[in-house]
């Protein structure tokens, strides 16, 4: 992947396609306008990730992105700082330029206020998203929804990223969640698949064998 610049250019419109005279948008037009998000969100991400791999460190921006996205939702002062149409640009990347100078890299300073001088900081989360989700399809790892029945050690924990691991040919980061309710066993889950191999399934599994043994006697 080459560099582009800091941010690619995106116009605006005066008001969005599909608005009536009131401002309100159509569900098609509010359809459209969640797809441009996305796009830019991925635009932002390619050119986020660009420059990380020219600095070397991928896995290290993807912290420091994330660190930024974190700060903003425990500060709601600092978001709505950076959100108000009251604030200039220009003073808004001055404030992020002070804050954030002796903690970042310089590349990555820019990259933010390029991103708010753009009007795109109510994308931020979304871009530091989609950054990671880049960084796991070029380094081949995929994030499992594992449902268990009680909470796993970390030795656990470990021993599940390591099987799921081997069966999928993947590197496999689990998120691990508790529900008591599948009785024994393990649900994974990885994009559309879902792997059931819960207590609760095969008590099911049996009932209805014993219901089609009865039935046919």
């Amino acid at each position: 992947m080459t560099a582009g610049p800091v941010a690619p250019p995106f116009g605006g419109q005066s008001r969005p396609a599909g608005a009536d005279e009131r401002g309100a948008q159509t569900p098609g037009a509010q359809l459209g306008s969640s797809s441009r998000a996305e796009t830019v969100s991925r635009n932002y991400a390619e050119t986020l990730l660009a420059l990380a791999s020219r600095a070397g460190d991928v896995a290290g921006w993807g912290r420091m992105a994330q660190e930024v996205v974190d700060a903003l939702n425990a500060d709601p002062r600092l978001r709505r700082f950076l959100e108000s149409p009251r604030v200039t640009a220009d003073h808004k990347t001055e404030m992020l330029g002070r804050a954030f100078q002796d903690r970042y890299p310089r590349m990555f300073v820019r990259f933010f206020q390029t991103l708010v001088a753009k009007g795109r900081q109510r994308l931020l989360a979304e871009v530091v998203a989609e950054y990671q989700a880049l960084v796991d399809v070029a380094e081949g790892r995929v994030h499992a929804r594992v449902t268990l029945a009680a909470a796993p050690s970390e030795a656990d924990r470990a021993a599940l990223a390591a099987s799921l691991s081997r069966v999928l040919g993947k590197q496999v980061t689990p998120h691990v969640s508790v529900d008591p309710a599948i009785l024994g066993g393990v649900i994974v889950r990885v994009g559309d698949t879902v792997m059931d191999g819960s207590v609760r399934k095969r008590l099911a599994t049996l009932r209805r064998s014993l219901m089609r043994q009865v039935s046919a006697r």
